[in-house]
């Protein structure tokens, strides 16, 4: 065990919260899930946290959009906890609707901590339809702990409002910044925008990105989804070995957090 102590904050509708945290357990930490009402009730308690993931699901049925009624939360009621909480050095994982929640608070595009308003959005997939299917992905960017080594993966997605929009001002700022740690790639490895390898349309073929500091991430895929070899459908003609492609980022997570530990 590291010793770190992981939050996974959930909402009414969140449905990932028991596999989020049974991966961070698997990876070492301590995993705690609350509902943000009873972190709403002591906002203080957060920071007696190293990491906060917030899993996937449909947070208040989606009702105002992807993760809006939760990223309203989070910037009025938990922003200055939230901000101690970076100004710290500790991590945020936004998974799924924990993407859209990060993204719409403003977690992930902002030049400090905040961005108000965010500078980017989730919004509807092209097909016009839930897509629930397996994709590649490309880490093309290190920046951020959760991630190390540049490489090909593979993570089940599953929404419907998952099409990562932006100006193209600001798609170049993350560029050049080395924001976007994930792209859909097809089956040569290369970025694209063609469906079904690329399953929202998303700009830039984005899966997921993370704050200037790298200590945020979000993205669309599900790494919790694909822990164990046999989680991926073609998992007998791969090569044997213990963990699934989603377990490395969780590992990642909780080695850093558990420097954070003392």
């Amino acid at each position: 065990m590291s010793n770190a102590r992981a939050l996974v904050l959930r909402a009414a509708g969140t449905n990932c919260e028991r596999e989020t945290a049974w991966a961070l357990e698997q990876a070492g930490a301590e995993a705690v899930i609350l509902h943000v009402n009873e972190l709403l009730a002591d906002p203080d308690r957060l920071l007696t946290f190293h990491l906060l993931a917030i899993p996937g699901g449909f947070s208040y049925g989606d009702d105002l959009g992807s993760g809006v009624v939760f990223a309203n939360q989070l910037r009025t009621r938990l922003k200055s906890q939230i901000e101690k909480f970076i100004e710290s050095g500790k991590l945020m994982l936004g998974i799924c609707n924990g993407f859209q929640v990060l993204l719409k608070a403003g977690l992930l595009t902002g030049r400090d901590v905040f961005d108000d308003p965010p500078r980017a959005t989730l919004t509807w997939n092209l097909s016009g339809r839930y897509e629930d299917r397996w994709v590649d992905l490309r880490v093309i960017s290190e920046k951020t702990p959760f991630v190390s080594g540049r490489k090909v993966i593979s993570y089940p997605v599953a929404h419907a409002e998952g099409r990562f929009i932006a100006p193209n001002a600001v798609l170049d700022e993350l560029e050049q910044d080395q924001q976007i740690v994930f792209q859909y790639v097809d089956s040569s490895g290369r970025p694209t925008q063609d469906f079904p390898a690329n399953p929202n349309g998303s700009a830039r073929a984005i899966a997921g990105i993370c704050s200037k500091s790298g200590q945020v991430l979000g993205l669309m895929p599900h790494p919790e989804r694909n822990l164990r070899p046999f989680h991926h459908p073609e998992w007998k003609r791969m090569p044997k070995r213990k963990w699934g492609d989603g377990f490395e980022l969780f590992e990642n997570a909780v080695k850093r957090a558990g420097q954070l530990v003392g």
